[in-house]
């Protein structure tokens, strides 16, 4: 969250709500791509 920075940049409220959708689709991304895929064997 710190590389994304503390605040909005944007002061329009439409585009800060675009702004913490992003961020969180940023977040979900780098959190899938950090969990393993595990497969059963046998």
């Amino acid at each position: 969250v710190k590389l994304l920075g503390q605040r909005l940049m944007s002061r329009d409220f439409d585009r800060q709500v675009a702004e913490v959708q992003i961020r969180a689709a940023l977040m979900n991304r780098f959190t899938a791509l950090g969990i393993p895929v595990t497969v059963a064997l046998g």
